[in-house]
């Protein structure tokens, strides 16, 4: 699997970064792991954005879904007329979510042009990508995924407070993109992001190879993330960057940024 940072900022776009969205491929398949606002525009640096073969959102914050309404004009109305339906994987209710998002009436509403799979705990197969989808703890319904390919896995958190289903989604993993928004000095909220340590102490608990931290949001300190991750996780950490690429599995580790 090759594994492209497109935006990792939490809650909205930062100066440097779009909000999230992650581009994972194995045997020319192009899945999107969410595709937050800003992201859309970034894609385009690195892929064909008529290529993409599938979208999964983890759950229908804006961050983290509302770049779908662009992409269906994009899709829709390309010179040469409404490109092929692809399937969209999200939380009940996401094709009359986006259809409200894009104030379209529910029937058709995107449907014409996307394929909307609901989400549900469980197994399923997306392209060559053998999924495990559990739901995690977070105010709205949200899912964490676990891809297999290859004998290689990536394990990615979407937006969640520690939580068990966390843990068990990343049970060795070789590489562990997860969401480290809140800082641990701070009154946080209950029930809605992790800390730098809780990311850590998940990667711990599970075994994790690698741990890269995502969702940063623009006015946390970066680097005290990273320090408060170290703190509870001694393998490999690092803050996922906009343009680094990883290659999971045999060839394991970070690439140079692409463009």
């Amino acid at each position: 699997m090759r594994l492209t940072i497109i935006g990792s900022s939490g809650s909205f776009p930062g100066p440097a970064s779009p909000a999230s969205c992650y581009l994972v491929e194995a045997d020319g398949y192009r899945l999107l792991l969410d595709l937050g606002n800003g992201a859309l525009g970034a894609l385009q640096k690195y892929t064909d954005i008529y290529g993409i073969d599938a979208v999964y959102l983890s759950h229908l914050h804006a961050d983290h879904c509302f770049d779908l309404c662009s992409y269906w004009v994009a899709r829709t109305y390309p010179h040469g007329g409404r490109k092929p339906r692809i399937p969209v994987f999200g939380p009940p209710g996401v094709a009359d979510r986006m259809a409200e998002a894009y104030g379209l009436d529910p029937e058709p509403g995107m449907r014409e042009t996307f394929d909307f799979v609901e989400l549900a705990p469980g197994e399923l197969n997306i392209g060559p990508f053998s999924a495990t989808v559990a739901r995690v703890n977070h105010p709205v319904d949200a899912y964490g995924i676990r891809l297999e390919h290859a004998g290689s896995t990536l394990t990615y958190s979407g937006d969640t407070a520690t939580c068990e289903e966390l843990t068990g989604l990343a049970l060795d993993t070789d590489l562990f993109l997860c969401e480290a928004s809140f800082h641990d000095h701070h009154d946080n909220p209950h029930g809605v992001h992790l800390t730098g340590a809780e990311a850590g102490a998940h990667a711990d608990r599970s075994g994790a190879h690698r741990l890269v931290l995502t969702h940063l949001v623009p006015w946390n300190d970066d680097e005290l993330t990273l320090r408060e991750a170290r703190s509870a996780y001694e393998g490999p950490v690092e803050l996922a960057r906009p343009g680094a690429v990883y290659r999971i599995g045999v060839e394991a580790g970070a690439l140079d940024a692409v463009g």
